[in-house]
């Protein structure tokens, strides 16, 4: 194909084409308006947000649900450093994610115009790469390079042009993805996966670890042929609980805070390890319930599509650089080669079995107490009940959202989007919105206390401008449950900032907003009101009152500690000094 000529405008909107790029988030701006315009003729949606960093947190579950990288722009400036929390979390959340960022004017660089900011400088450190257009003829060659970053490094890349550098003349060609990047990884080192299929047929309690990688790679199948041929127990990681089929009789639950007993207990008896598309992050794999449950005995087998991440934080036995799913379906050739007619261990089957019923009946019962006016566990076990199969459940930061790690299981990958590592209130809702735009068929809840609702309640227009039919479960116990933890535990009940006094309800705030809204303080009525919200089909908010004393244990109780004081002035507040002790 030869060049023709066409504005750089045109040539950066005919790559998101080239791209199966269909819509766009961000507030419209004058930097990008001549790219903008191009939109409607092009069939790309824009759609609007009520503030930049919602756009983000959208086209990161968007790119979660659908596995295609998000878009993002904004007007330069004060636009672009509004998306800085969720393109971080994006990123760290190992999303695809491109962000068309225009910079001031290549004539006024320098002279701290109106709006102008080095924001290359800004995204650095919170991106995978920044691409900056040095001239208007590199547009599309630039994009395409963004494009390609975002997907081989698995995170944000900030595409950098100078908003005079949308106009002009230029000649360009058109190239189709498979021209410029390539999405297939390969199963890694033979030998090593030859190694690891020794090691898994010798061990004698092998266990799984399933991550993020598994679901990006469409791998649940292969991973649970492994599982079967070993009678391994399958654990998830951290937040990623549609890592593996929920209704498994192998399926053992999430590691991590508020996590499974009983994927916690079998996986510190482990003598080999399978982790498949996981890095084992720190915090993940951090002590919870007091049980030291990572086996630290156990030889590893990591695979993982970034060598970056291989060995990072647990030493290993086998590093297998590759695709999960191509590395995994290897792994179990070798594996039913060597013993195709391997039985199934039913001893393990049966402690697995018993360990999930022990774990079960706990959160059960931990949710049936009572609560003034409702315990949070008992609201969150009837959503776990009532989710249809097909659901996508968004869950942000906090003590109640967290909590609902305990309880959410899924039976299909790509429908637990949760705020993962970073960690930022006011993820949930406009995850939910982005989530609906990628999967407008299937049910989307989003489970969200008070603190973080405040962050993004303004988005409710949002999804009734675009008939987004999300349902927020907003838990209200007026307070940042979390922080409030930890001032109890450590700071003898001084509470200091934790206290949110919102207005008597959301709801008015939500029906004004044009959504639907409803009140529950009864918890014989969670049950009905969630299943009526769910099947309207229009943008609502349920609001449950829920007991503030009822708290899960701290975040980061391995990073706080009682405090000591040594001035005079502060002696009261030293633990050693309090009267209760």
């Amino acid at each position: 194909m030869e060049k023709i000529k066409m504005t750089p405008s045109e040539a950066i909107v005919e790559t998101l084409l080239a791209e199966g790029v269909d819509h766009v988030c961000g507030i419209v701006g004058s930097a990008f308006m001549d790219m903008l315009d191009l939109f409607p003729a092009a069939g790309i949606k824009f759609i609007p947000v009520r503030h930049e960093q919602s756009a983000a947190h959208m086209e990161d579950a968007y790119s979660r649900v659908t596995g295609r990288a998000g878009v993002v722009t904004g007007q330069n400036g004060p636009g672009i450093t509004n998306m800085v929390t969720s393109v971080a979390a994006a990123n760290m959340g190992h999303t695809p994610l491109v962000v068309i960022s225009p910079s001031a004017g290549t004539p006024t660089i320098g002279w701290d115009g109106f709006q102008e900011c080095d924001q290359m400088s800004v995204f650095r450190s919170v991106t995978k790469a920044v691409v900056r257009v040095p001239h208007p003829k590199r547009a599309a060659d630039c994009l395409r390079t963004a494009f390609r970053l975002a997907y081989a490094e698995r995170g944000a890349v900030l595409y950098d042009i100078p908003r005079d550098y949308f106009y002009g003349e230029i000649e360009e060609r058109i190239l189709r993805p498979s021209q410029y990047r390539v999405d297939k990884h390969g199963c890694g080192s033979l030998e090593s996966i030859e190694q690891a299929a020794k090691l898994l047929a010798a061990a004698e309690k092998p266990v799984i670890v399933s991550g993020r990688g598994v679901v990006d790679a469409d791998a649940l199948d292969i991973v649970k042929m492994i599982a079967e041929h070993l009678s391994a127990p399958v654990a998830v990681t951290y937040l990623h609980n549609d890592a593996f089929y929920g209704n498994h009789p192998l399926y053992a639950g999430p590691i991590g805070y508020m996590g499974s007993k009983a994927a916690m207990k079998l996986m510190a008896q482990a003598d080999v390890m399978l982790a498949i598309g996981t890095r084992l992050s720190v915090f993940g794999t951090l002590p919870q319930y007091d049980i030291n449950y990572f086996p630290e005995n156990a030889k590893i087998i990591q695979i993982d599509i970034n060598p970056k991440h291989i060995a990072r934080t647990h030493p290993i036995e086998i590093g297998i650089i590759g695709d999960a799913k191509d590395a995994s379906l290897e792994i179990l050739k070798r594996l039913k080669a060597m013993d195709g007619n391997r039985k199934p261990d039913t001893s393990r089957l049966e402690q697995v079995a018993k360990e999930k019923q022990g774990w079960e009946k706990e959160i059960v019962d931990a949710a049936m107490i009572e609560g003034n006016p409702i315990n949070p566990r008992r609201v969150l076990l009837e959503i776990s009940r009532s989710l249809p199969d097909n659901a996508i459940v968004t869950t942000d930061i906090g003590n109640v959202a967290s909590t609902a790690n305990s309880y959410l299981k899924f039976n299909q990958p790509r429908k637990h989007i949760a705020a993962l590592t970073f960690g930022n209130t006011g993820f949930a809702y406009p995850a939910a919105l982005g989530a609906q735009i990628g999967c407008p068929d299937a049910p989307v809840i989003a489970i969200i206390g008070d603190g973080a609702w405040g962050m993004s309640l303004h988005e409710v227009s949002t999804a009734v401008e675009h008939n987004l039919p999300v349902l927020a479960c907003v838990f209200r116990n007026m307070w940042w449950g979390a922080e409030a933890k930890n001032q109890i535990d450590f700071y003898n009940n001084r509470f200091i900032g934790v206290d949110i006094p919102t207005p008597e309800s959301f709801i008015p705030a939500a029906k004004a907003l044009g959504a639907q809204g409803l009140r529950v303080e009864c918890p014989s009525d969670i049950q009905g009101a969630f299943i009526e919200c769910l099947k309207s089909r229009k943008p609502t908010v349920l609001e449950f009152l829920v007991d503030g004393k009822q708290l899960a244990p701290p975040f980061r109780k391995d990073a706080l500690a009682l405090p000591s004081r040594l001035l005079a002035k502060y002696s009261h507040l030293d633990y050693r000094n309090w009267k209760d002790m």
